[in-house]
């Protein structure tokens, strides 16, 4: 008796409400329709993030990855980390395995799966993020250009602060872990949550 009224109880109280089936591309990868549209040469979309008072940065993923499933289901979906995302930053996704033909910042094509061996991405998301001065990059490859990465899924704080540990050139001075330890006790102070995005 006591069994049937615990299981009872416990389906009466509501699942956590889980974020809306992020939407897929024919190419099995999730779709945000503010990511970049390019003609695949990297050195052409930072000039062009830069000359917009953006910064750039590419996101790797693969078909069937349930943590590019999560960025995009959860962080994806708040207004607040797209809204920065879209004002302060151009994102190119390119995938882990894909065939298309991308031109690294040396001029040199490749595969989107050949330059990823070349740039060391090893699992999905990794987000690469790159100086916001063409000239910094140019000639070079995306690996020894790269100012920061995101290796694999970061919830929503700690996702929306490596954004703005690189918007606020804060990537020049300090290491991020520094960086995220110096925020969370600045909120403890103010008696704000970790959870502002």
């Amino acid at each position: 008796m006591l069994a049937a009224m615990a299981a009872a109880t416990c389906l009466s109280i509501p699942l956590r409400a889980r974020a809306s089936e992020p939407e897929v591309g024919d190419n099995g990868l999730h779709v945000q329709d503010w990511f970049v549209e390019s003609f695949l040469d990297l050195q052409e979309d930072l000039t062009d993030a830069a000359d917009n008072g953006r910064h750039f940065a590419i996101l790797w993923e693969q078909r069937g990855c349930p943590y590019c499933r999560e960025l995009h289901a959860v962080n994806l979906s708040r207004p607040k980390i797209v809204s920065y995302l879209q004002q302060n930053f151009d994102i190119l996704q390119l995938d882990l395995w894909g065939s298309r033909a991308v031109t690294d910042f040396d001029g040199e094509e490749l595969e989107e799966r050949a330059l990823a061996r070349k740039w060391q991405i090893n699992f999905t998301p990794t987000i690469v993020f790159f100086p916001n001065d063409p000239q910094a990059v140019a000639g070079k490859p995306g690996r020894s250009s790269e100012v920061a990465r995101m290796p694999g899924y970061f919830k929503p704080f700690h996702f929306a602060t490596m954004f703005e540990y690189v918007r606020d050139g804060q990537h020049q001075v300090q290491s991020f872990q520094r960086y995220l330890q110096d925020k969370f006790a600045r909120l403890e102070a103010e008696g704000k949550s970790a959870d502002v995005w």
